[in-house]
């Protein structure tokens, strides 16, 4: 990305506090403005002193302008950092909307660990840019400049010679700052792949445990960490360069004027007040100096930042729907014909030419071996994904026709592995619809038989579940995720292996549960188990991404081999 188009992003950032940075800024550049004339102050307390005057008017002129430099300045800081929360808070909150309307192919080929990374740590630098980075660099640029004016008025000879000095901290910082961009572009992309590294290890946590693998992870955890360390080290170096080759010309500087300027007092040329007041105010040139080269480096810190920010907010978002509205309660039928699909242009076909339909009302099954495309008849549905060829419609209107809130709000859906999220009972069965009353709730516990876990628990509905449901077991996850989305009241339900994780009585429980829904709705469920499915109105059979055969369990029984032999694997044949 061009320098230009970063400093565009980053302007970007500013442009909604506009008004609070330039108070920030004012504020700021008045309390420089105080301290600007603190060594005349200074120098007037010496005269006053070599004169035999009296002091009290100069000490109290030098410590008022201490107070107010001090107070406007703290000021002035303390409305930069609000600011700066500011401009963390909104990025965030807009990187985390953006996120959430990805497509969902994005999100599955990026690592979470690294999208964690731009949102927390990435936006944070944003606050330093604004604090300590570009307010910083103004008032330190016109501290510099306002003190060599003053240094000037002194004595001009001193003040070329300090600036002969002071060109080859500019010559050096010059060379030095687009390598602590680059540097730093790495140092933060190595975090990203840190925490992606570690986020994989917590989410695989049992399976760690279980497979011996805790060393293995640790190094791999390790190596990343390194990496990122070692990336850090070489911002630090390269900052560390810059800061030394500013505070070695401040000391230069110092040191020279210091010679020249006693030997012009030596021979009159030159007021020991004059000297003191210049060596003040070289003596604050060293801060904005340093702060210079500070404010370049957070800058550059920034701009690489916002670069990593853009990529994720350049990524293409779901497409939203253009026209018609779902109609109400109604069971809802789908129609599949002629659908073509694959997860990448490199990639095999998943789906070929796929063409079936679901009525309306009653209990619809998807069988056949791994990989024949089931559970992407539910990614497209749910438009997950997108199909390239052929026609997915519901209610007789393709689905890409239909708002994409709309459409989801009309289908249930149950992942294989349905998650359970961090927080309460209540919270998890009410996250897809956050109106229910108790009354649905009572009534979906007790469908899906979950009122003997809501009596056990200590709080009941408002027991907190632990992080991915680790508190309830496996098929008591399985029946929340399906309570959730029958709370939603959806036209449209749809069960990826939903009772793959029951025992036999829970099982031949949720399967009456289903069959009491489909008189309601539409029920598409996938099933490798097809005990699950045998009173199906029917069953599709699909094997390498095309549909082979549609009938009851009978029916296919007798005229599809393959539903045949998956029937006899699982002893389902009539003896």
């Amino acid at each position: 990305m061009p320098e230009t188009a970063s400093w565009r992003l980053l302007l970007d950032h500013i442009r909604p506090h506009r008004a609070t940075l330039l108070l920030g800024g004012v504020l700021s550049l008045l309390g420089s403005a105080a301290g600007l004339a603190m060594p005349l102050l200074a120098k007037t307390v010496v005269d006053a002193f070599g004169e035999g005057s009296s002091l009290v008017g100069p000490v109290l002129g030098l410590t008022a302008a201490v107070l107010a430099g001090a107070a406007i300045g703290a000021l002035g800081s303390y409305v930069l950092e609000r600011m700066g929360e500011g401009v963390v808070f909104a990025a965030r909150r807009n990187l985390v909307e953006r996120m959430l309307r990805l497509r969902v192919s994005e999100v599955d080929r990026l690592r979470p660990g690294d999208l964690m990374s731009r949102v927390t740590s990435d936006t944070t630098l944003l606050r330093s840019v604004f604090t300590n980075g570009l307010v910083e660099t103004v008032s330190s640029l016109f501290v510099l400049v306002g003190a060599m004016v003053m240094m000037a008025v002194i004595d001009g000879a001193l003040l070329l010679m300090t600036l002969g000095v002071l060109v080859l901290v500019g010559a050096v910082v010059s060379l030095i700052m687009p390598r602590i961009q680059r540097a730093s572009l790495q140092a933060q992309t190595a975090v990203g792949e840190m925490g992606a590294v570690l986020d994989r290890t917590l989410q695989a946590f049992r399976t760690v445990k279980a497979s011996g693998a805790e060393d293995r992870e640790i190094a791999a955890v390790g190596e990343a960490a390194r990496e990122a360390r070692d990336r850090g080290i070489a911002v630090a170096w390269l900052t560390a360069v810059s800061g030394v080759s500013a505070w070695v010309s401040a000391q230069l500087a110092f040191v020279a004027v210091l010679g020249v300027g006693g030997a012009r007092v030596a021979s009159g040329s030159l007021e020991v007040s004059a000297l003191i007041a210049f060596l003040l105010y070289l003596f604050y040139l060293v801060a904005p100096v340093g702060q210079l080269v500070q404010g370049f480096t957070e800058v550059q810190n920034g701009l690489a930042a916002v670069r990593r920010i853009r990529e994720v907010e350049e990524l293409p978002g779901e497409v939203a729907g253009t026209t018609g509205h779902l109609a109400g309660g109604a069971p809802a039928g789908v129609v599949f014909e002629g659908v073509a699909f694959r997860y990448g242009d490199d990639r095999p076909a998943v789906h070929d030419s796929v063409s079936f339909e679901v009525a309306a009302g009653g209990l619809t099954a998807l069988v056949g071996p791994s990989g024949a495309g089931k559970s992407t008849v539910f990614a497209l549905i749910e438009r997950f994904y997108d199909h390239q060829a052929g026609t997915i419609a519901i209610d007789g209107r393709d689905i890409r026709e239909w708002p994409l809130a709309g459409l989801r709000a009309c289908l249930g859906y149950v992942e294989q592995d349905a998650p359970v999220l961090d927080g309460t009972l209540r919270e998890n069965l009410v996250f897809a619809a956050p109106d229910a009353t108790e009354t649905g709730i009572a009534r979906v516990l007790e469908r899906t038989r979950l009122e003997d876990l809501v009596a056990r628990l200590p709080e009941g509905l408002d027991t907190r579940v632990g992080h991915r449901g680790v508190m309830l077991s496996g098929g008591e996850r399985q029946r929340v995720a399906i309570a959730r989305a029958l709370l939603r009241g959806p036209r449209l339900l749809l069960l990826d292996e939903a009772t793959s994780q029951l025992d036999a009585v829970n099982e031949s429980r949720l399967r009456e549960v289903v069959a009491e829904v489909a008189k309601e709705t539409t029920v598409l469920v996938i099933a490798h188990r097809l005990s699950t499915v045998t009173g199906a109105d029917r069953i599709v059979v699909m094997e390498a991404g095309r549909v082979r055969a549609v009938g009851t369990h009978d029916e296919l029984l007798a005229g599809d081999p393959l539903y045949r032999e998956l029937a006899a694997t699982q002893f389902l044949l009539p003896t």
